[in-house]
């Protein structure tokens, strides 16, 4: 079994991003295209850089369900009126935290994504993830490897 713990949120948040709607959420290589165009285009307009500032400097890689299609972005902690940026809400509730550790900092978010959607939430039988979205942040440690987590909304499965 993966190493994960429950967090609980006790009020819900906020966090502010720029991403691309999939029309075909099994589409893997479309989509993971789609995600890169959307990454390098935020990257070179400055516009991740203008969210980072205004906030905390952690960039997080989220995944969300907006008007009823998959959606993934790219995006910072808390609401912030940024041109053609969304702000999604994150509920309040228990959390599944999944962390994860590696020396290649743009892998590591999709590496702990695919080891929880992978398998990871069918050997989990006590919670059930609830969605709408989670997030997946990755930061530099001391000694130059990288460590992420992803938080994904969950409920305590009873009986």
């Amino acid at each position: 079994m993966s190493n994960y713990s429950i967090q609980t949120i006790s009020k819900s948040y906020k966090m502010t991003a720029f991403g691309v709607t999939f029309e075909d959420f099994n589409d893997w290589a479309g989509n993971a295209a789609k995600t890169a165009a959307k990454k390098a285009e935020i990257s070179e307009n400055g516009k991740l850089a203008e969210l980072l500032a205004l906030a905390d400097g952690q960039e997080y890689q989220i995944n969300y369900i907006i008007d009823g299609k998959p959606w993934r972005g790219f995006g910072v902690m808390g609401e912030f009126g940024v041109d053609t940026a969304v702000v999604i809400e994150f509920l309040a509730g228990d959390y599944l935290v999944v962390p994860g550790t590696g020396a290649d900092k743009d892998r590591l978010a999709d590496e702990i994504t695919g080891k929880v959607f992978g398998g990871m939430l069918q050997e989990i039988t006590d919670y059930k993830y609830v969605g709408p979205g989670n997030a997946t942040f990755v930061k530099s440690t001391e000694n130059g490897e990288f460590y992420g987590e992803m938080w994904l909304r969950v409920k305590k499965v009873e009986g």
